[in-house]
């Protein structure tokens, strides 16, 4: 917007500027010669009376010798022949003028102006005493006809170009006054959107920029409220199951020995541990920006607590890609909740003894997480990931896919849902390595349906 108008005010200066400018330089080169041609015929007109009084030779010469363009060599005197003396006439002084144009001049009585070497003649009948017409030559050289037009165009040219520069420093300054308070509001909401919610916009600028400011702090006040009533519902809602699971924890303390007995401690201690990382999380008042993590170590750590399952419903189990540090921009809680939901829709949907596979392949922009089965697929893809929307199928929370959308998409990557090469269904987790302003999520949504249709036979419903 600011150069937009920086643009719009040099051409209309311009315009301005040239159209004065240009008719403006003409005037000056026309008024130089008319100064020099009034100039050269007031030079002449001092000759008329000396041509009155007497045609004598000396006496014209020191008449035209008093006068200025005489004593510079720039006037003649052309006196005609007396009336009966043939051969009488003469010319006094150099003259430059043709012989047709003073013939001309003689005979038409006005005077005119003819080309001469270098410059122009100024050719001026006299009538004489005894009815003949003599013609006083003044000679101009282009020079004096083009005296100080040159600085006059310069000068004119300087003021022009000044105007210019005063025009677009003016309109640049005002268009700071617009772009910046238009800038902060963008900056502003882009913050928002990265979840700074304590950012906020000066009201200040034009009026409508004012209240386009005063709308967004309003909005963003909002936002606060809504997330912060968000949770202390979660917080409540996860506050009120700890209950339940003391009651579960003293009942799992009372199994007794064995790895059954063990294996639902161990998951009792890790859902209690979930709960206090829920109500933590819910009660936190600033936006934390994840350091990240090693995806091979949350991998293999995860894999170690779903193996004792996997080994009980007799599942095989392989691992590919985890031996080597994989960093991805999501914190290590989120992602070990991800990995947790996929897995466990598989040992959910799937037939026991259903193979299993995690797969982590490393770019140098994104890491692809693929966790797969050998079960018998999902009929509908796309409803299955619309199903965090709220229609999910029986035994689903309709949670499990949204969570892995959600972490997929913070890092600016996306979630899709195909066919394995153990033949049932293949999750695709893609983390982009680039941030969360990588891919814009309509795209990401749009390539995400596009991907995942006609993939795979009837399968009881994910989680997700």
């Amino acid at each position: 917007m600011r150069w937009a108008l920086v643009k719009v005010c040099l051409a209309v200066t311009a315009m301005v500027v040239v159209a004065f400018a240009v008719p403006l330089g003409l005037v000056v080169k026309e008024l130089a010669r008319d100064r020099a041609f009034a100039d050269a015929e007031r030079q002449a007109a001092t000759i008329g009376p000396a041509l009155a009084i007497t045609t004598e030779r000396a006496r014209l010469q020191r008449a035209v010798a008093s006068t200025q363009a005489g004593g510079d060599g720039r006037m003649a005197v052309h006196v005609p022949d007396e009336p009966g003396e043939r051969g009488s006439g003469y010319d006094l002084g150099k003259s430059r003028a043709p012989r047709g144009e003073l013939a001309t001049a003689r005979r038409l009585g006005r005077a005119s102006v003819s080309d001469a070497p270098g410059g122009y003649a100024l050719l001026q009948p006299t009538a004489l005493s005894t009815g003949q017409v003599a013609v006083v030559e003044v000679y101009v050289p282009r020079g004096v006809v083009t005296s100080g037009v040159t600085t006059s165009w310069l000068v004119l040219a300087g003021v022009g170009l000044a105007l210019i520069v005063g025009a677009v420093a003016i309109a640049d300054r005002l268009g700071t006054r617009l772009v910046r308070p238009a800038g902060r509001l963008a900056e502003a909401a882009h913050d928002l959107g990265r979840g700074e919610l304590g950012v906020r916009v000066p009201e200040d600028g034009p009026a409508e920029l004012r209240a386009a400011a005063a709308a967004f702090n309003s909005m963003a006040d909002q936002v606060v409220q809504l997330l912060a009533s968000e949770r202390e519902l979660a917080a409540d809602l996860s506050h009120r199951l700890r209950t339940p699971l003391t009651v579960l924890r003293l009942n799992a303390a009372s199994l007794g020995e064995g790895p059954a007995a063990d294996q639902t401690r161990a998951a009792v201690a890790q859902l209690e541990r979930e709960v206090d990382q829920i109500i933590r999380t819910a009660r936190q008042q600033k936006t934390h920006i994840p350091s990240g993590c090693d995806a091979s170590e949350v991998i293999r750590e995860r894999m170690e607590f779903w193996s004792a399952l996997a080994e009980d419903e007799d599942r095989t189990v392989r691992l590919a890609g985890v031996d080597r540090t994989v960093r991805v921009p999501v914190a290590r809680p989120e992602l070990g909740a991800a990995l947790d939901a996929l897995l466990g829709n598989v040992f959910r949907h799937t037939p026991e003894g259903t193979a299993l596979a995690v797969d982590v392949h490393n770019g140098e922009d994104s890491v692809i997480i693929l966790v797969s089965d050998a079960g018998p697929g999902i009929a509908d893809p796309d409803a299955a990931l619309r199903r965090g929307h709220g229609d999910g199928g029986p035994g689903s929370t309709g949670l499990g896919l949204d969570i892995v959308r959600r972490v997929a998409e913070s890092t600016g990557g996306d979630l899709r849902i195909g066919r394995s090469v153990l033949g049932g269904t293949e999750v695709r987790v893609w983390l982009s390595l680039n941030g969360a302003d990588a891919a814009d999520p309509g795209q990401r949504r749009r390539g995400r349906k596009r991907r995942t249709r006609g993939g795979g036979r009837a399968k009881e419903p994910a989680e997700h």
